[in-house]
């Protein structure tokens, strides 16, 4: 027999950046633990695999169109998702744009702001939107929510030419401590999980530079790339009710690599 609590029929779990990556190998691993998903995305060839994928795991699924760096977008497919589902439980901000390599010195204005609308400020417009509805919902006596950032194991190491990326996910550590303090009332938790080198299309560039994979992988004590796959099993315990008294973590999932 399963373990009880790892059961999430019944929940609702909005995803965005759900349709690739990182964030569909969440959607997975929740979906065939009972929850129904939504995802949020940029690219509609990517929503409607991802859909038709997530249909075959029994439970109810929907995928919207979203730029998250777009408040008024933000707020209408909110709405649009709570009409579809009746409720959102957890909300996994996984959407995430990473930075054009090059040096600090040279870094422009316009790059560092493309990559904070996304990495930070879309953040902001959709954990808002999420924790206002679960707030809602615990004063109507329905007391429980998750918000969840993926964050990125530049948190922890410096990152050479990417001090905007680091900053970014920095900033989303920050953000998840606080709101776990603020929404603990409400039975909401927070939570923030550091990805590290993952086979993803975000990654795909540095994985097809030779001295990259030579210099990076020899530091990988699994001796392995992560896979989508390896970050299901965080989500399903985030989102269960075996998580119900941890909050405000900080999840490094990375092969050992930051130990080593």
């Amino acid at each position: 027999m399963a373990f009880a609590p790892f059961d999430l029929s019944g929940r609702v779990a909005l995803v965005t950046g759900g349709n690739g990556g990182i964030g569909l190998g969440m959607a997975r691993g929740m979906a065939q633990s009972g929850a129904d998903i939504c995802i949020w995305g940029t690219n509609a060839r990517k929503n409607a695999a991802a859909l038709e994928e997530l249909t075959t795991y029994g439970t109810k699924v929907s995928a919207f169109l979203c730029d998250v760096s777009d408040e008024a977008a933000v707020e209408r497919t909110f709405a649009e998702s709570l009409a579809f589902h009746g409720r959102v439980d957890g909300c996994f901000a996984n959407a995430g744009v990473g930075g054009r390599g090059g040096p600090f010195d040279q870094m422009t204005t316009e790059e560092w702001n493309r990559l904070m609308a996304v990495n930070q400020s879309g953040v902001f417009y959709t954990f808002r939107a999420a924790a206002r509805h679960m707030r809602e919902r615990a004063q109507n006596g329905d007391a429980f929510g998750r918000l969840v950032g993926t964050a990125s194991l530049a948190v922890v190491m410096g990152q050479a030419r990417g001090e905007h990326y680091a900053a970014s996910k920095g900033g989303l550590v920050a953000m998840i401590k606080a709101l776990a303090v603020e929404y603990a009332r409400y039975n909401v938790t927070a939570h923030t999980i550091l990805p590290g080198w993952t086979v993803t299309e975000m990654t795909e560039g540095p994985f097809s530079n030779p001295k990259f994979v030579e210099n990076v992988f020899k530091r990988m004590p699994m001796r392995r790339w992560g896979q989508p796959e390896d970050f299901a099993a965080i989500a399903i315990y985030i989102m269960s009710e075996a998580s119900s008294f941890h909050t405000a973590e900080t999840f490094l999932i990375d092969g050992g690599y930051a130990m080593f």
